[in-house]
């Protein structure tokens, strides 16, 4: 194939997971490297999992992470429709290609029959592998059965395809990550490519579309390579050119299990919705099983896809280190421009009444609470004290800071000092440090002085600098505070 084509096909049969979300990145990286195309399918076949609210969320999230489709259901392509259940006509065609060729044959077991084999195969300690008995039913035999209403599956014939291609029954593949791999194929037995009911399965769908879709590379994880062997048999038997293939290791959960909602976040929304940035998130992404040759793991996506070498993707399991996406998502917090970050901490701030603040103020309170901040939902609990006339007092600062004869002495001191200050930044800072001294000369550390004033005034012992919060909150609100927390 002369032109790198690669596709990411996921089932929307939940909300799309950071697995999905890093083999569509590395599908997208691969295409961008090789000016190719990267496509999106999406592959609905099984109808009672498939919901369109999950489609919607395929769709915003591999757009939230920039991975942006030259061709699939919304934009269209020469080689639609994108979407698998409005293909169903296409696949009948292929599967009597492989019946008049002797590459599959039609099946009319019940699901009682089949069970019963598996049972005795058990029973004997044996690995189960289809009977092939119907391989060879005469057209009377097969005219009886439809008679008793039965309706034929249809079965690809393993060893007459491995026979045809291969001099024996080992197939092999050379890995795009994991170099070659091997498989008996005597294990798998002919399996099913069309139900009963006319629907196809995966292993069969996925290669007619592939086929007709002209994909070069097929990116995915390694839980598909015991597919990938069967796939490639049908590729054969159709008579079309084999893609080459690139199987990525797992990504587990810091205990190194699967990785599960039990950990944290999995889905790409349920990190948005959190507050991880998508450029830190998609960065975070594209370091699980692969490095930059440079060492340097500040990466937009634009700079990854001009280093990325499949090759050089790691055949191993990576691990999801929460702690390190923390740190990651922090620093991109960091690298914000002042407006741009407003504006994204809003929907985290809808519990309060930001008509409260000027705009002045707002950039202020942003400007002076967004270092500690690792997702920006962490916003939500740094600023309340910002917001309302009063302000809630923790439990053992009421009792361990503002019931105290010391601080009760600053804060009388405060009230009675601070109705003649100017409430600006620069003013405050200088009336603060005066403050400070007069209470240090009497044997009270600085740091007891400035607990009382922030305990008052924002029900907390720690929290943004305290010039500027006395400054945003104005004073008025500051010295009715105060006085609430006066005995």
């Amino acid at each position: 194939m002369s032109e790198v084509r690669v596709r990411i096909a996921p089932s929307p049969s939940g909300n799309l997971h950071v697995g999905t979300a890093r083999t569509a990145l590395f599908n997208y990286l691969f295409a961008k490297k090789n000016n190719g195309k990267f496509v999106l399918r999406i592959e609905d076949t099984d109808a009672e999992r498939t919901s369109q609210a999950y489609i919607d969320n395929i769709f915003d999230s591999l757009k939230a992470l920039g991975l942006n489709w030259d061709e699939g259901p919304d934009v269209g392509g020469e080689y639609g429709p994108y979407t698998q259940s409005e293909r169903f006509d296409i696949y009948p065609k292929y599967a009597q290609m492989l019946l008049d060729n002797g590459f599959a044959y039609e099946c009319f077991c019940t699901p009682e029959e089949l069970e019963h084999e598996k049972e005795v195969a058990t029973a004997n300690k044996q690995a189960y592998v289809y009977s092939k008995k119907c391989e060879h039913l005469t057209p009377e035999e097969k005219a009886k059965l439809i008679a008793e209403g039965r309706k034929p599956a249809i079965r690809f014939n393993i060893s007459k395809a491995q026979k045809a291609f291969h001099p024996t029954s080992e197939l092999s593949f050379n890995d795009l990550v994991k170099g070659e791999l091997k498989q008996n194929t005597d294990l798998f037995g002919d399996f099913v490519i069309m139900k009963s009911n006319g629907t196809p399965t995966y292993n069969f769908a996925v290669v007619v579309d592939d086929m007709l879709m002209k994909i070069s590379h097929i990116i995915r994880g390694e839980d598909h390579i015991s597919n990938t062997f069967k796939q490639i048999l049908i590729y054969e038997a159709l008579g079309a050119e084999v893609p080459k293939f690139g199987h990525l290791g797992m990504i587990l959960a810091p205990d190194r299990s699967k990785l599960s909602k039990r950990h944290g976040a999995t889905a790409v929304s349920e990190f948005v919705e959190k507050g991880y940035l998508t450029e830190a998130l998609i960065n975070f992404v594209a370091l699980l099983g692969w490095s930059p040759s440079d060492g340097e793991e500040i990466k937009t996506v634009d700079e990854i896809a001009k280093d990325f070498r499949i090759g050089d993707v790691s055949s191993s399991n990576s691990i999801f280190e929460y702690d390190k996406l923390n740190w990651m998502n922090s620093h991109y917090i960091k690298m914000l421009d002042i407006e741009t970050l407003k504006e994204k901490l809003k929907p985290f701030l809808t519990k309060y009444d930001l008509s409260e603040l000027t705009d002045a103020q707002y950039t202020r309170m942003v400007e002076v609470t967004r270092e500690p901040l690792v997702i920006l939902s962490d916003i939500t609990d740094a600023v309340p004290y910002f917001f309302g006339e009063t302000v809630e007092i923790e439990p053992e600062v009421q009792r361990d800071v503002l019931d105290t004869e010391v601080s009760q002495e600053v804060l009388k001191e405060f009230a009675k000092q601070a109705k003649d200050w100017e409430f600006e930044e620069e003013n405050l800072h200088e009336k603060l440090e005066v403050f400070r001294g007069e209470f240090k000369e009497k044997g009270i550390k600085p740091k007891q002085t400035m607990w009382a004033i922030r305990a008052a005034v924002t029900g907390r012992t720690r929290g943004a600098d305290m010039t500027a919060t006395l400054a945003i909150l104005g004073k008025d609100k500051v010295l009715k505070r105060v006085e609430k927390a006066i005995k």
